[in-house]
């Protein structure tokens, strides 16, 4: 599984965001100020300028965001951060979460016929989704991630010998 710098910077640039709009020394999840320039993240997060604006718009287009435009303008989360998945932002931004080399629809891994790892490559990629569907925005700000995943249930397993 890859996931690009293009999903990536989306997420450290939503979870900058949502900090800042939070506040320091604001409960967890309450929004203190409401917008917040894109040349703050980027300089926070030592990202380009110019490659945060690309991946504004789609995020802008999936509602993830909010632009307020003039002087002290700027971008906030258009919705709760608790009600944002990182899946969300990742899917936004034209992200495959996939961890196989099949293409979707394409003929096969290996010149038309599926490889032997196949299943093993695709169930790792639900994993990762379902993980990152489960996470959300507030919980990374609020350092709720550690210890969230979790072993496969030994169900349907034959015991160990």
């Amino acid at each position: 599984m890859r996931l690009s710098t293009r999903g990536r910077y989306a997420v450290m640039a939503m979870v900058e965001l949502a900090a800042r709009q939070q506040g320091e020394s604001a409960e967890c999840g309450a929004v203190t100020r409401p917008q917040v320039s894109l040349a703050e993240i980027a300089q926070a997060q030592r990202l380009s300028l110019a490659y945060l604006e690309q991946l504004f718009g789609p995020l802008r287009r999936a509602g993830l965001v909010a632009s307020v435009r003039g002087p002290g303008g700027g971008y906030m989360l258009a919705r709760p951060a608790r009600e944002i998945s990182i899946a969300v932002i990742v899917e936004a931004v034209d992200e495959s979460i996939q961890a196989t080399r099949c293409e979707e629809g394409g003929p096969g891994c290996l010149a038309g016929d599926r490889c032997l790892t196949h299943d093993l490559w695709a169930e790792l990629g639900s994993q990762i989704k379902m993980f990152l569907e489960g996470v959300t925005l507030a919980d990374v700000v609020c350092g709720q991630v550690m210890g969230r995943a979790t072993c496969p249930t030994a169900a349907g397993r034959s015991p160990e010998p």
